[in-house]
């Protein structure tokens, strides 16, 4: 067993219209529909959080990484991310990627 990627949003061009939102949008959306475990890195920008509602909302496992405390900050956190089925982990990417590889196997 292994992982499979299902979307890979570091290959995307600055959308310069509209029309290039959508189609990225249905895209991302599918991702998300199609996978079994989501990663969110924070900080994570708008889309991120969309799709960390998404996943929740269909029941996904959620993996929520930060690099350090700031999560438990309230001016930096929000009630989602202390949800029973987000899997919060806080430390280095290696850690990780530790840490998930579990599912992996």
């Amino acid at each position: 067993m292994g992982h499979i990627q299902t979307y890979d949003w570091t290959r995307n061009e600055q959308a310069s219209a509209a029309k290039s939102l959508r189609e990225i949008g249905i895209q991302e959306k599918r991702a998300v529909l199609d996978a079994d475990h989501i990663i969110v890195l924070l900080p994570a920008g708008k889309g991120s959080h969309v799709e960390l509602g998404l996943a929740l909302g269909q029941g996904k496992k959620v993996h929520l990484y930060s690099p350090n405390e700031d999560v438990h900050h309230l001016e930096n956190t929000t009630t989602f991310y202390h949800l029973p089925e987000v899997d919060l982990f806080i430390g280095t990417l290696d850690e990780l990627i530790e840490r998930i590889s579990i599912f992996a196997t």
